[in-house]
């Protein structure tokens, strides 16, 4: 790689300070295998490898796009890891965020919105979700349904907000979703009509907007599969979809997912499912795999260039009883699925310091006493520690 970063142009230093001028400085902890944290390749690397040199474009030289989605469950829903790792990639150069990417209104569905923006709901909503879905679902794994003239609101200005925390804004606007009525948006007391293409309704807007109010005209109902915001410029996107709850059967319940999938056309996603596919004692590695097939074969069906990185399951209790043993075989399974995709691994497990652990970062505060979900302190962790993982791969393809 001719540029790498600033890595070699501005600091020509030795390959152990070059780590570190790009690491999060994270907590030591003995039960844990830190000195172990690197992204993984069973097989080929050159499609995350590729991953990287756009990056190293789009940093160097402010031009070009890059659109990450990561996915899972609570672990994803709850948005904390996500945004760590997002928040570090725009650090990586002032003026890299490209827009907040795929959001939905949990607020309408009675759950938990991710940290990093705010959700609200007008009127009366009913909600659906990928575990048992009772209708047609996408990308975001859940639906919100109105019969009457209930709005919702995007606020990505989150309520814990702090001085030097980056802002999003947009400046155009994608509905996801089906029905008799027709989103609008409410800007002020005027509201503004979109063009519905592509099983979705997009708006352009006359400026930057940090909030958006949808609404709906016309009769019937409208089902809200999700929304896009986009910002139109070059840079960085990181979209988290999560459920809690949700495994890789949820996910394949999505049939839009695909096609949702389209309109962010990835060119990174990182699979974190798995937690709750563990969760129960009929668990089976094989079909577990096979799953997690159909939905990367969706993947490459929208972007057969898309670098894919597996995150292994974490570790977890059954229960709270004992130690969910089902982890290790997961663990093995993804591994499995890297080799035949030619794609890469970060080991979360073992980093965690393998079976068992997780009653170690309960006690330390980073997991929650349930033993299968993590404090903000915990994701925040993971976070660093992913970035971290992410550039040393870097600073390797560097010094080639």
């Amino acid at each position: 790689m001719k540029r790498c970063l600033l890595l070699l142009t501005l600091l020509i230093a030795t390959a152990a300070s070059a780590q570190s001028r790009f690491h999060r400085r994270v907590q030591r902890l003995d039960y844990a295998n830190f000195d172990q944290n690197s992204i993984i390749f069973p097989a080929d690397s050159a499609r995350f490898d590729e991953f990287l040199r756009k990056l190293d474009e789009v940093v160097v030289s402010g031009q070009g796009r890059l659109n990450i989605v990561h996915v899972g469950g609570s672990h994803v829903q709850g948005g904390v890891w996500t945004d760590r790792l997002r928040q570090n990639l725009l650090a990586l150069r002032y003026g890299l965020d490209a827009g907040r990417g795929f959001v939905f209104p949990y607020a309408a569905a009675g759950t938990n919105t991710p940290a990093s923006y705010r959700s609200k709901a007008f009127g009366t909503w009913t909600s659906d979700r990928c575990l048992k879905p009772e209708g047609r679902l996408g990308l975001s794994g859940m639906s919100v349904t109105t019969a009457d003239t209930s709005s919702v609101l995007i606020d990505l200005v989150p309520s814990n907000r702090r001085f030097a925390t980056p802002g999003y804004v947009f400046r155009s606007v994608d509905v996801l979703g089906y029905g008799g009525k027709e989103p609008v948006l409410i800007l002020g007391r005027d509201s503004l009509r979109g063009r519905e293409t592509g099983g979705h309704w997009h708006f352009d807007l006359p400026h930057y907007y940090e909030y958006v109010r949808i609404g709906f005209r016309g009769e019937g109902t409208f089902t809200l599969t999700g929304v896009y915001l986009d910002k139109g410029t070059d840079g960085i996107s990181v979209s988290e979809v999560g459920v809690n709850g949700a495994s890789t059967l949820s996910w394949l319940h999505c049939e839009d997912w695909e096609n949702d999938l389209r309109l962010i056309k990835p060119d990174l996603v990182i699979f974190s499912i798995g937690i709750n596919d563990i969760q129960n004692t009929e668990f089976s590695a094989e079909a577990f795999e096979q799953r997690y097939n159909k939905l990367v074969r969706q993947v490459l069906r929208v972007n057969p260039e898309c670098a894919l990185l597996f995150t292994t399951v974490t570790d977890s209790y059954y229960h709270r009883r004992q130690p969910n043993r089902f982890g290790v075989e997961a663990s093995s399974a993804i591994f499995s699925l890297a080799r035949k995709y030619n794609a890469a691994v970060w080991d979360q497990f073992s980093l965690m310091g393998g079976l068992g652990s997780v009653e170690q970062w309960a006690q330390s505060g980073l997991a929650t006493w349930d033993l299968v979900h993590f404090t903000s302190e915990g994701y925040n962790l993971f976070g660093n520690l992913l970035f971290n993982a992410m550039m040393d791969r870097y600073s390797e393809l560097c010094r080639r």
